[in-house]
């Protein structure tokens, strides 16, 4: 059962990664968000109009492509909201920035060999509610660490790129809250649900 989702992504994940799962954690985590709209899970809305509480959203972002970006794309859309083409459209105007992500080494091995490195994904954004901007940038941090086996070099690439993906799963649901906030649906208007008998 997923109820009770939307308040711990971070510890949900911080445990799986714990059991070096960490491939296995991006994707379980990306199909807890696509599991409400193929899997038969309903999104409670607690407050506000639409699915979610939010009201058509526009991004404005450099990088459309990026992980982060497809994420919040299509997790809006999940969530019932509607992703306009231009900004008069819109209710909510999403403006990115920048956009980063990357990782450095944290400790290495008496031979000098990277053992453990840090991931991070940062990103820079400004939210606009009916044209009129919030009066100061905001920035969403995601950060984990994950060690390196010398044994396994060719899983090194797809094991960050994997988690990577938890990491911009994890700043969209947090980029979907302070959209909620702005727009009047409240930090807990965003709920997973699983379908009635369940």
């Amino acid at each position: 059962m997923l109820r009770g989702i939307k308040t711990n992504h971070g510890r949900w994940v911080l445990q799986l990664l714990s059991f070096g799962r960490l491939h296995s954690a991006g994707l379980l985590l990306s199909a807890a968000i696509a599991c409400s709209a193929g899997c038969g899970f309903q999104l409670a809305n607690t407050g506000g109009s639409g699915a979610a509480g939010i009201g058509p959203i526009y991004l404005d972002t450099p990088q459309p492509d990026s992980q982060f970006g497809q994420s919040l794309r299509d997790a809006l859309r999940i969530r019932g909201v509607s992703v306009v083409a231009t900004r008069e459209e819109a209710s909510v105007v999403v403006r990115i920035l920048e956009e980063s992500t990357g990782q450095r080494i944290l400790s290495v091995s008496a031979r000098n060999v990277p053992r453990e490195y840090e991931v991070f994904y940062i990103v820079n954004f400004v939210l606009e509610q009916d044209q009129q901007p919030t009066p100061d940038a905001q920035q969403l941090i995601a950060v984990r660490n994950y060690t390196f086996d010398e044994t396994q070099r060719l899983g090194k690439s797809a094991e960050e790129d994997a988690l990577r993906r938890t990491l911009a799963s994890e700043l969209t649901v947090r980029m979907i809250r302070r959209i909620q906030a702005l727009a009047g649906g409240g930090p807990g208007a965003m709920v997973l649900l699983p379908p009635a008998g369940s």
